[in-house]
């Protein structure tokens, strides 16, 4: 069975990134509404060395951007838990499940999960393994390209093919760059080199041109975007179009309904000032990837408000009268 089948024109399979913070249940349903991609990922279900599996894995919902597929990415290092998670995300529709080898988060890593398994090779073999050996659907493995350094890089890749995974998505940065240094699509061009199982490229793809050239740079079989997405929600679109040999207008219309989506998402119980900020955050990165909104942003984040309608009143109007229809390539 091919998990990363191209689309029509040859256009490669595409993945809505897990992104801890701003990636949650509001902005995968959100993207769902605007489409584009063939496939999600959650952002990551801690699997701590005490959980109670069955109460976590409730926390999953696989109809939750029907119709495009869920995955459910786990995070942890007691392979035997791992295990046991594995098996209840299966059983409540998981199509994939997916391993966090790349949290660079000091909360998470300290406790020996995300990218901290990349300092041990047989750990990640052991966890993987336990996880392929108890689903029937496939396992996957998101990684970094080393913690401190690549310096164990191959072998991770090694530890992950020989586990059973189907393919591995490589964020080439290591724990230590964080978000900060360009990604080393090099790493993700070795990777392909060595492995035989197939390679998702990830990591600083924020337009199509950034998407054309990691395909070409890496041979990669497949793309993730995450940020790239949250700051325009249409790149999917975008990179769809371009191998179809057209473009994609980005509306307001489609850019609404993606927000009145987030909105609707947002929990009733949250409060006027989670509210804002977590529309802040996201309004955010939409004003940054676009140059007729750069100048508002600061207007936009530093305006205070204690009442989330009238934070609307005031943020949506300007939003709309920046965004560019025609979004460029």
């Amino acid at each position: 069975m091919n998990l990363l089948p191209k689309g029509p024109n040859g256009c490669p399979y595409l993945f809505l990134a897990p992104m801890e913070g701003v990636g949650d249940r509001c902005f995968r349903r959100a993207m769902a509404s605007v489409g584009g991609f063939d496939e999600a990922v959650t952002d990551f279900l801690r699997v701590p060395t005490n959980a109670h599996v069955q109460s976590l894995a409730r926390v999953y919902e696989s109809d939750e951007t029907a119709p495009i597929p869920l995955a459910a990415q786990l995070m942890g290092s007691d392979a035997e838990l791992m295990a046991a998670m594995a098996q209840e995300v299966e059983k409540r529709g998981a199509p994939r499940i997916d391993l966090n080898c790349g949290c660079p988060s000091n909360t998470v890593t300290g406790r020996g999960a995300g990218s901290s398994l990349l300092k041990e090779p047989d750990l990640l073999h052991e966890v993987a393994r336990a996880m392929v050996k108890a689903v029937s659907v496939p396992v996957t493995i998101k990684m970094r390209s080393g913690y401190e350094d690549t310096s164990l890089f191959r072998e991770n890749l090694l530890a992950a093919q020989e586990s059973g995974a189907q393919f591995i998505t490589l964020h080439p940065r290591t724990k230590v760059d964080g978000y900060g240094p360009p990604a080393r699509w090099d790493l993700i061009a070795e990777a392909k080199s060595l492995l035989k199982i197939p390679v998702v490229g990830n990591g600083d793809i924020l337009n199509v041109q950034d998407a054309l050239e990691m395909l070409k740079r890496t041979s990669c079989d497949a793309l993730m975007i995450g940020r790239g997405s949250v700051i325009n929600p249409f790149i999917f679109h975008q990179i769809r179009a371009h191998f179809a040999g057209t473009l994609y207008h980005g509306k307001w219309e489609n850019l609404k309904t993606y927000l009145e989506t987030y909105i609707a998402e947002i929990p009733k119980e949250s409060s006027e000032r989670l509210k804002i900020n977590k529309m802040k955050q996201l309004m955010g990165f939409l004003f940054k990837g676009n140059a007729k909104l750069l100048d508002k942003r600061q207007q936009m984040l530093t305006t205070t408000y204690t009442d989330f309608d009238a934070f609307l009143t005031f943020a949506l109007p300007l939003l709309e009268s920046g965004w560019m229809e025609d979004l460029s390539e």
